[in-house]
């Protein structure tokens, strides 16, 4: 069965320094990096989201307004605004091998590589279709939550989901563990990128 690699949202803003930074998200970039180095040709598909957020309103709700704090649940801080620094992926990530970039969140909230596009209107579902694809490799920002979705909305959709738990970084230690345990509890397979 065919094999694909899903990276999600391994962006400026929620590497170190950025607007949504996550502690590890640097060296989680470069070890994706070494990883699709390494294994690239074992995949059949190799996808990566953004957030790519309107820089106008507040992308349906998505975006805390002056008036409120974020509660960094449903609202948070502005991030990953289109066209700007902190939307690119991050430098540590080779996109050479990136077959297909998906945006998700233009305009509206957004968590689930699955709620993507390509820039030419492919959804991930058809790229999966089209490939005859099953099994998928997961990796990314952030485990507790784009992560998450993604895995969750994957389990759905009938493909069978391979968390690498070397190759993710999540906001903080215990919700990023009950995300992975609720991945596995779904059905998900955890295990690291060295000892697959």
């Amino acid at each position: 069965m065919a094999r694909a690699l899903f990276i999600v949202d391994v962006q400026n803003d929620f590497t170190e320094g950025g607007a949504l930074g996550v502690e590890g998200g640097d060296a989680v970039a470069l070890a994706i990096t070494e990883h699709l180095r390494a294994h690239h040709g074992e995949y059949a598909l190799i996808v990566a989201s953004r957030d790519w957020h309107n820089a106008d309103g507040d992308n349906g709700g998505h975006f805390a307004t002056d008036a409120a704090a974020p509660d960094f649940v449903d609202t948070w801080p502005v991030h990953c605004v289109a066209e700007t620094e902190g939307a690119e992926y991050d430098p540590g990530l080779d996109t050479g091998y990136i077959g297909h970039h998906l945006k998700k969140g233009q305009g509206v909230p957004a968590y689930s590589l699955f709620e993507g596009v390509t820039d030419d209107g492919a959804t991930i579902t058809e790229l999966l279709r089209a490939h005859g694809v099953l099994d998928v490799d997961l990796v990314g920002i952030a485990t507790d939550h784009c992560v998450r979705a993604t895995g969750l909305d994957a389990i759905e959709h009938g493909v069978h989901v391979r968390v690498l738990t070397d190759l993710v970084a999540g906001v903080a230690p215990e919700p990023s563990e009950a995300a992975l345990a609720e991945l596995a509890h779904a059905g998900a397979e955890l295990a690291e990128s060295r000892g697959r």
